[in-house]
C-alpha cells in the first residue's frame, strides 16, 4: 500500500504537526504502508517531485510537532487553471492539469492520498478522486481542514487558527510599545482574513484577555488603556467612518494613542473601486483572488484616519507572516492529534471526505463529504464572547 501526503495553500501552524499525526497513525495502523510527500503541494504532484518518507522519520515523529511551516513545502496551484500551470512551467500547452495529476498518481501507484489545506486544496483533492474513479482508479482522498482564516463550511475550527490568534497577540505586544515612541501615536494591526474577520476578532480577543493578566504602572505612560484595543474593523461589519472618527478623535485626546486592529479584507470593496476608477489594475491570483498585498488595506486606512485623528504618527504593521509560521499551540495540537488519528482509519475504511468539526452535528469531529466543503464562510460577529469585546472597548456593532 502507498500512502501519499500533500500540503498546499498558505502556511499555518498545523501543516507540519498534521504530517505528523497522520504518519503516527500508520506506524500503528498500517507500518508496513509505503508513505511519501509530494514537495510544494500540487507543483510536486504535476512535476512528479516526491520524497519518500524513511523510517528515520517515522520514528521521530514528535520533532515534526515542534516545527510551523511544511516539512514538504507548499504552493498555490489551481488544478483547473491550465492556463495558469502552463504559464509557471507544470503542464504543456493542450495538456489539462487535472488529468497529468492523476496520471502521476496512477504511475506512483497511490492508494491513498491526505491533503492538508484550505477549501480550494480539498475540492481539488476531490475532483482528482471523481476523475481517477470514473477511469477505473479506486483512489482514498482524506483531507485535513488548514486555514489561520477559519473560513470553511460547515466547518466549526480549522486547524491552526486558535494559534494563529495567539501569535497576533503576542506579536501587538511587542508593536504596541511603540506607543512611546511619539505622542498622539495611531497603531494599525493589520491581520490576515480575506473575506472573513474571525481571525482580526479572536487575535484581539486573545491580546485584550492577556493584557488583563498584565502589571501596569498608570504613574508613568504604562497605562493598560493606552496599551488596548480601541477597535476591530472586519468584512462582516460596516464602518460609519465619521462616526468612529469622532469617537476614536476622543480616545486619542484622552490617552495620547489608538490601536486599532483591522482585517486585511475591510474596507476592500471601496479601495477596488477607487483603483478601478483611477484605471489601475487590480492583480488577482491563481484562484481568481485579489492580490491584497497589492491594495494595501493598512496604509489605505492609516490615511484616512491619520489626519481625522490628528495623529503625530501613524505605525502599521502586519503579523500574518509571523502568526501563520508559528508550530501549533497546545489547544491546536490537541485537535490536529485527533485528526490526525481519525483520518487514517477512515482512509484505510476506503471513506473519502475531510475530517473536520462539523456545525451542523455541533462541532463533532468526523467525516465531511467534499461535496459540503467551500470556502468564504463568514464570521458570525453575535458570539457572545466578540459582543463583550466591543462592549469593553465601546464600538458600536
Amino acid at each position: 500500500m502507498k500512502i501519499a501526503f500533500l500540503t498546499a495553500g498558505g502556511i499555518a501552524p498545523c501543516l507540519s504537526a498534521s504530517i505528523g499525526a497522520l504518519i503516527e497513525s500508520y506506524n500503528d495502523l498500517a507500518p508496513e504502508a509505503e508513505l511519501l510527500g509530494y514537495l510544494h503541494g500540487y507543483r510536486g504532484l504535476l512535476l512528479g517531485n516526491k520524497i519518500e518518507i524513511p523510517a528515520s522519520v517515522r520514528e521521530k515523529t514528535d520533532i515534526l510537532y515542534e516545527f510551523g511551516g511544511s516539512p514538504i513545502g507548499n504552493s498555490r496551484i489551481k488544478l483547473t487553471n491550465a492556463e495558469n500551470c502552463i504559464k509557471r512551467g507544470y503542464i504543456k500547452k493542450g495538456e489539462d492539469p487535472l488529468k497529468v495529476a492523476a496520471k502521476q498518481l496512477m504511475k506512483d501507484g497511490i492508494n491513498i492520498l491526505h491533503t492538508i489545506g484550505g477549501d480550494d486544496t480539498n475540492t481539488m483533492a476531490a475532483q482528482l478522486s471523481f476523475y481517477l474513479k470514473e477511469n477505473n482508479y479506486n483512489l482514498t482522498v482524506v483531507g485535513l481542514p488548514k486555514t489561520v482564516d477559519n473560513d470553511v463550511y460547515p466547518i466549526t475550527q480549522t486547524l491552526g487558527a486558535w494559534t494563529a490568534a495567539e501569535q497576533g497577540a503576542i506579536f501587538f505586544e511587542n508593536i504596541a510599545n511603540e506607543n512611546t515612541t511619539s505622542s498622539r501615536q495611531l497603531i494599525i494591526h493589520e491581520v490576515m482574513g480575506r473575506h472573513c474577520g474571525w481571525l482580526t476578532a479572536y487575535t484581539a480577543k486573545e491580546y485584550h484577555d492577556r493584557l488583563k493578566k498584565r502589571n501596569f504602572l498608570p504613574e508613568l505612560l504604562i497605562d493598560q488603556q493606552r496599551w488596548d484595543v480601541d477597535a476591530v474593523y472586519i468584512p462582516e461589519m460596516d464602518i460609519d467612518f465619521d462616526a468612529e472618527c469622532n469617537r476614536l478623535k476622543k480616545l486619542m485626546d484622552e490617552k495620547d494613542s489608538v490601536n486599532i486592529f483591522l482585517s486585511e479584507g475591510a474596507g476592500t470593496d471601496i479601495i477596488i473601486k477607487e483603483m478601478d476608477a483611477a484605471g489601475e489594475t487590480v492583480e488577482r491570483d491563481a484562484f481568481g483572488h485579489v492580490a491584497l498585498d497589492t491594495l494595501n488595506p493598512g496604509q489605505w486606512f492609516a490615511k484616512q484616519f491619520t489626519d481625522q485623528l490628528e495623529a503625530d504618527k501613524t505605525l502599521v504593521q502586519k503579523s500574518g507572516y509571523f502568526s501563520r509560521s508559528a508550530a501549533p499551540n497546545k489547544q491546536d495540537l490537541e485537535l490536529i492529534k485527533a485528526s490526525g488519528k481519525l483520518g487514517p482509519k477512515l482512509a484505510l475504511d476506503g471513506q473519502c471526505g475531510v475530517v473536520g468539526m462539523d456545525e451542523e452535528k455541533n462541532g463533532e469531529l468526523g467525516l465531511i463529504d467534499f461535496k459540503r466543503i467551500k470556502g468564504g464562510k463568514p464570521f458570525n460577529v453575535d458570539q457572545r464572547w466578540f459582543n463583550e469585546l466591543l462592549a469593553e472597548m465601546g464600538q458600536p456593532k
